[in-house]
Order: structure tokens, then sequence, then C-alpha cells
């Protein structure tokens, strides 16, 4: 909660390009960890230096007006190259390739909506809208399912996840969602406020399980060590790597929202 205030101040007063800066950097830290993780005792600076180049490009690309198309297929051509030329076995070559690929498509990608939604109108309160509803879920979710957790959501993958917690965290996120859209996000409607709630509420939790498989999948508590006491970035964007998508394909499908000229 400390970080709410610091997080404001640069959504609010940072200009576009230095948004897509931060992103890129934590996005980046990101990635290194997951591939850290995928790769395991292997070194492959090939892959990892595609997989960041990869990222930071489907990051940027709204500055630059890259096509998306081109850069997965060049990212593509890439890591086949680097799996041809590897000095590792074959079935490491493809496991490693795969994660290479994998990494910008679950961080990359994703992250790339932040820049997006930036470039709508008023885009910074939205992105504090983005950042007060995940943040509220995750929240609502530890202490409801801390003080009444009885029945596990998930206990092959997360066994302190609960349906309790689940509720705890749709009720907070639904609330926070109101009180930000009547101060801050007024062209929203109560009712798109709501309904972003619920289903940034469902797609957070589907983020957050799918970290959490991850690390299970690799036999890891924490994806890294950068954040003492809170593991690493992966685990502080896992929600917000699916409910910036979220919002941002909602707000332009369902409510209509255009880009700046």
């Amino acid at each position: 909660m400390i970080g709410i205030p610091i997080v404001y101040a640069i959504i609010r007063y940072l200009p576009s390009w230095g948004l897509t800066l931060l992103v890129i950097i934590g996005g980046a830290i990101a990635l290194l960890e997951l591939t850290r993780m995928g790769f395991g005792d292997r070194r492959n600076p090939a892959l990892t230096g595609l997989a960041l180049g990869l990222t930071a490009l489907l990051i940027v690309r709204l500055h630059w007006a890259f096509s998306i198309e081109a850069i997965l297929l060049s990212g593509l051509a890439g890591a086949l190259l680097a799996m041809l030329w590897s000095s590792n076995v074959i079935t490491s070559r493809f496991h490693d390739t795969a994660v290479a690929l994998f990494g910008p498509l679950y961080i990359g990608l994703t992250l790339s909506t932040l820049v997006s939604t930036r470039a709508l109108p008023s885009g910074e309160w939205l992105i504090v809208f983005i950042a007060l509803v995940t943040w509220a879920s995750d929240i609502g979710a530890y202490y409801a399912g801390t003080l009444w957790g009885r029945h596990p959501l998930a206990p092959s993958i997360s066994p302190k996840k609960s349906i309790e917690g689940l509720a705890g965290g749709l009720a907070l996120a639904m609330a926070v969602a109101l009180l930000t859209q009547l101060w801050l996000v007024p062209q929203l409607t109560m009712l798109h406020a709501l309904a972003l709630g619920l289903l940034m509420t469902g797609t957070g939790l589907v983020g957050d399980l799918c970290e959490s498989a991850i690390k299970r999948a690799v036999g890891v508590k924490d994806s890294g060590g950068i954040l003492p006491g809170h593991g690493g970035m992966l685990d502080r964007l896992d929600s917000l790597l699916f409910t910036a998508p979220t919002f941002y394909y909602y707000v332009t499908l369902v409510c209509g929202f255009s880009p700046l000229p």
C-alpha cells in the first residue's frame, strides 16, 4: 500500500515515453526471471537476448508503428536459427526455444496494452483504474482468504487460494472500481465499472494461477529475489499481465474508446 502514491505519481506525471520505458524495464526483469526458471542450469544467451528484444519491440511498437506480425515472424525465424545452432542437446534446444517464444507473448504482448491504454483519452487515469482494481482484488483475496478461507480453489496449483478469498477479492475490486469511476474516470458508466471489476478479478486470478503453475512446474517458491520479502518482478506482475489486456480490450471494444489522434 505504501507504494500506491509513488505509482500514482509515476503514472500521472510521466510522459508516455517515460511510462513505456518503465514498462520495458519491468517486463525485461520479469522475462529474465521467466527464462531463468525455464532454462534451469543451461545458459542460452542467444535465446535470452532474442526474447528480450522481442519483448521490448512488442511494448514499443505503438511508438514506431511496428507491425506485430513482422515482430513475431522475425522472432520465430531467429528462435529457430538459434535452436539449430545451439550446442545443447536437441530436447533441451526445443524446450528452450519454446520458452524464448512464450516469454515475449506472456509478458511483452500483455504489458504492451498498458502503453496502448496510455494512448487513450485520459489514459493516465485509466491506468490508475487498472492498478487500483488489480491491487484491490489481490488485497481483498489475501485478507478474506486468511480470515475465512475454508474451501480450496485450486489446491494442486496454489493450495492457499480459497473460494472465500476469491469472494473477498471480488467484493473489494468492485467497490474500488465504483469509487475510482466516480472520482477519476467519469467517462466509464457505473455498469461498465462493475463489469470491469468482475472481469478483472477473474482474469487477475487466472494470471496469478498461471504464474503459480509455472513456478510449481520448475520447483521454485518465487520467480526471483529483486524485491526482498515480495519475491520477483514476475510475482508482482502476474495478475497485471491479464488485467491490463482485459481492461484495454473492454474499453475499446465494448465502450468504444479510441486512441487520441
